[in-house]
């Protein structure tokens, strides 16, 4: 009647191990770090670099504990903080000579300190938010008239495919500042012309003026719709960012509008700090223009003459210069997807693009028409563009999908994928303010919400065991093991704990004795109904069972609601609290009824369990059942 079959207790065992070896790294604690990441895409963190830390550090007689390369980055792990702080300004002289352009990212970190068989079973640490542990935060500064700009440049396209299509001749369209300024010959020409900009760009205040024998169309953005697309890239950045954070796979992130051109953006408990800066700062946006074949461009590349009117000078990854046309044919709007991979037939690193319906026939139109000609892709880092590949257009390409290469690495191949995959930013976005909080600031609140739930538990189970004596006892153990797994589950999601998160750790520990207070009375009830031991306890569990489901999963349902709808500190208090409410229906009924079956299903002659004192009504006597 009560024994568990083999199965079952081995999946408490395995559940015990779990929780044991997930929740062993919250313990080892952190060692404060420098973390060298590159800056740039041109620029690798290789053996290299790493004996060029090695030797910095040696020089300035500051020991690292540790020195390794991991990844695509390079750890050195101190004893102190103050070696660590020393550190940084050594490795920031040595790697960044020139601040204004720095090559790679040298930024404060924090790793743990757990053992190398515990990282080989991919066992890490919870993350802690701002509140706990620290992290870092970020002012970002959004340059409202490069968004402007790039509206005005993306019209001034749509405009001349219009007029093309429309067979309305002009005499040339060009951007002038925040204005499209079209020339015509004739008042037909302006009338046409007119018409269709009126009737097709209602978001244009368009005036003409005299232009020597010609005239010349005018067209700005009306301020009103200036102020949406002001709006829309603000938007547009933060959903970039969301993309991006997610990309580093950083929990719990707050990306806030403030005012109306800043985004404040929070990593709580980030464990690669200097990646995080990495992707957050760099501001990849891909454009595709058409390579200027004049005579004076050719001049230009090789710097014998000036760059010619409506062209501009960019450097291949080779240190090759180009010249493109300032018309943008495709921005990285035009993408939905870029993914990294290999050239079916050199087997080099690629990066295959797929571009939207839009995007799709424009770049067929473009091919189609100039076969023969060379197409330049430009990638743009923090305001400054690389042509990645160039090549000469064969045959007319469409599908919307696209391959670009350019002597690329399987590392550089990754690294750009992910900045296009995550999106293209609407305006270009400058960190203003960076703040890194120490762990320091939230050890109070650490100890603190340690004590609250270590206190909590203790009381909780010194009262159990005095209330119900061998039942208590497993209840308190059952009551721990929910706390393990908890931790464990935590930790395994990789969660962010906050002080939210802690205050609803301590009120799972009071939901989930209350589930092992309902299992004892239903025993205490069926003993004083005369049942044996043995059946007491079989149907104690059974009948508890039932209420212990029904108010769990209402208070579950509270809690996804709580998750769906809530941000910030709620959402953190909303994950503890329904991953609390699961595992104690698993430690509550599950493992103490195991345990309890252990104890007291070996006994074929039971005649007594030790539950407390039983009241029975019919009888003004006291029966105790705590006799052998």
């Amino acid at each position: 009647m009560n024994r568990y079959p083999v199965w079952k207790y081995a999946i408490i065992v395995i559940a015990l191990l779990l929780g044991v070896v997930y929740t062993l790294p919250n313990f080892f604690g952190e060692a404060p770090a420098v973390q060298v990441s590159s800056s740039k895409v041109s620029f690798k963190v290789d053996n290299a670099t790493l004996g060029k830390v090695e030797d910095a550090l040696k020089a300035a007689g500051v020991q690292a504990t540790l020195i390794s390369l991991e990844g695509t980055s390079i750890r050195a792990r101190f004893e102190t903080t103050d070696a660590q702080l020393k550190a940084k300004d050594i490795i920031q002289k040595a790697l960044v000579p020139d601040a204004a352009d720095p090559a790679y990212v040298v930024a404060l970190n924090l790793i743990s300190r757990s053992p190398n068989w515990l990282t080989a079973l991919h066992s890490a640490p919870m993350y802690l938010g701002l509140d706990l542990r620290g992290g870092v935060h970020f002012m970002l500064q959004v340059d409202m008239k490069a968004a402007l700009t790039q509206k005005t440049d993306s019209v001034a396209g749509d405009i001349r495919t219009t007029l093309r299509e429309k067979d309305v001749r002009h005499g040339g369209i060009n951007r002038n500042g925040l204005a499209i300024e079209i020339r015509m010959r004739d008042a037909a020409q302006i009338e046409a012309a007119t018409s269709v900009l009126s009737a097709q760009f209602p978001d244009l205040l368009v005036t003409q003026s005299p232009d020597g024998a010609e005239f010349k169309l005018s067209a700005t953005i009306k301020p009103e719709a200036a102020r949406k697309v002001q709006e829309q890239a603000l938007k547009q950045n933060i959903t970039t960012l969301h993309n991006r954070i997610n990309e580093l796979g950083v929990a719990e992130p707050v990306i806030q509008q403030q005012g109306l051109d800043r985004i404040v953006v929070q990593l709580p408990g980030v464990q690669d700090t200097a990646k995080a800066k990495d992707i957050l700062g760099r501001t990849a946006t891909l454009e595709v223009r058409m390579v200027d074949e004049s005579t004076d461009a050719r001049m230009a590349e090789l710097g014998t003459g000036p760059v010619p009117f409506g062209a501009e000078r960019y450097l291949e990854r080779s240190g090759q210069p180009v010249v493109v046309k300032k018309q943008v044919i495709l921005t990285g709007d035009n993408l939905t997807d870029a993914q990294p991979g290999f050239d079916s037939q050199t087997q080099e690193p690629v990066v295959n693009l797929s571009l939207d319906g839009k995007g799709a026939r424009i770049f067929k139109d473009v091919t189609r028409e100039n076969i023969g000609k060379r197409m330049a892709i430009i990638l743009f880092e923090k305001g400054k563009g690389e042509v990645v590949t160039a090549p000469v257009i064969r045959a007319e390409i469409g599908g919307g999908r696209v391959q670009i290469s350019g002597r690329m690495t399987s590392v550089e191949a990754n690294d750009t994928a992910l900045l296009l995959r995550a999106g293209s930013l609407a305006a270009p976005m400058e960190i203003i303010e960076e703040r890194t909080i120490g762990p320091s600031l939230g050890a109070e609140n650490i100890a603190k919400g340690f004590n609250s739930v270590t206190w909590g538990f203790l009381v909780i189970v010194a009262f159990m065991c005095i209330y119900y004596m061998v039942f208590g006892l497993v209840s308190g153990i059952a009551l721990g093991v929910n706390l393990l797994l908890l931790v464990a589950v935590l930790s395994m999601l990789q969660a962010t704990l906050t002080l939210p998160g802690m205050a609803a750790m301590a009120l799972a520990l009071g939901m989930a004795i209350d589930s092992n207070v309902l299992i004892n009375e239903r025993v205490r009830e069926e003993l004083r109904n005369g049942a044996n031991p043995q059946a007491a306890i079989a149907i104690g569990y059974e009948r508890a069972w039932a209420t212990i489901l029904d108010s769990n999963i209402t208070t579950l349902i509270a809690g996804v609601a709580l998750l769906a709808f809530g941000s910030g500190p709620v959402r953190g208090f909303a994950v503890v609290h329904c991953i609390g409410i699961l595992t104690s229906m698993f430690s509550a009924v599950f493992f103490s009824r195991g345990l309890v079956n252990l104890w007291y299903g070996r006994q074929k002659k039971l005649q007594s369990v030790r539950i407390g004192t039983v009241w029975r009504p019919e009888s003004s006597a006291v029966a105790t059942t705590d006799k052998e």
